[in-house]
């Protein structure tokens, strides 16, 4: 895995719950691309797609919805609860999701991106980025807001946060940090002092 030479990447991550997708926002508001492993991963598996075909024979069809797209939540139980499982899809999907972000970030003309991965740590794709920004909060607060968030039982998010990275390891990959644990008026400070900071890197990359 290679940097794109012409575009400064800053790797953002962080644990379910952490508040990663609110940061996201903020930097897009303020007119930096944002390239997300999540929303790349929904393009790999669109109905017609290969890798949506070679879900669909492997886990069957209860994990499509009427439309033929695929139901997340399905796959997310039948993964999550069986090890094995979750490698075969990570050996499937992994590979094409990575392409996609490199050429996603090939097509960027600002000075920066963001480059979102909820699993940048876990997967050794912080070679991607020139900084690793981890968004940061307490356990007990990622899983009550994941819970709220995805209205799931507790069980399963806590199969979730086990599959991740534990926030020390994540912190021990950061470059920057933003403590997530406040207000909404903190998090803009934050992403806004971290926006100029990533400007001037750029510039002088």
């Amino acid at each position: 895995m290679t940097k794109n030479a012409s575009t400064f990447v800053v790797g953002l991550t962080g644990g379910i719950g952490s508040g990663k997708t609110a940061v996201s926002d903020i930097f897009a508001q303020s007119g930096v691309p944002v390239v997300d492993a999540d929303v790349v991963a929904r393009k790999v598996v669109m109905p017609g797609a290969p890798a949506l075909q070679a879900i669909t024979e492997h886990f069957g069809t209860q994990v499509l919805l009427e439309d033929g797209s695929l139901n997340r939540s399905a796959l997310r139980e039948q993964v999550f609860a069986d090890a094995t499982e979750k490698q075969w899809l990570d050996k499937l999907l992994h590979p094409a999701i990575r392409e996609q972000m490199l050429a996603d970030i090939d097509a960027v003309t600002a000075p920066y991106c963001i480059l979102s991965v909820p699993l940048l740590v876990e997967n050794n794709l912080t070679a991607m980025a020139h900084r690793v920004l981890v968004v940061d909060c307490s356990e007990t607060l990622q899983l009550s807001r994941a819970s709220a968030r995805d209205n799931s039982d507790e069980v399963l998010i806590k199969k979730i946060m086990a599959t991740q990275a534990d926030r020390d390891t994540r912190l021990a990959a950061a470059d920057d940090v933003i403590d997530n644990s406040g207000t909404l008026e903190q998090l803009h400070r934050q992403v806004a002092a971290l926006h100029t900071r990533y400007l001037a890197l750029a510039e002088g990359d």
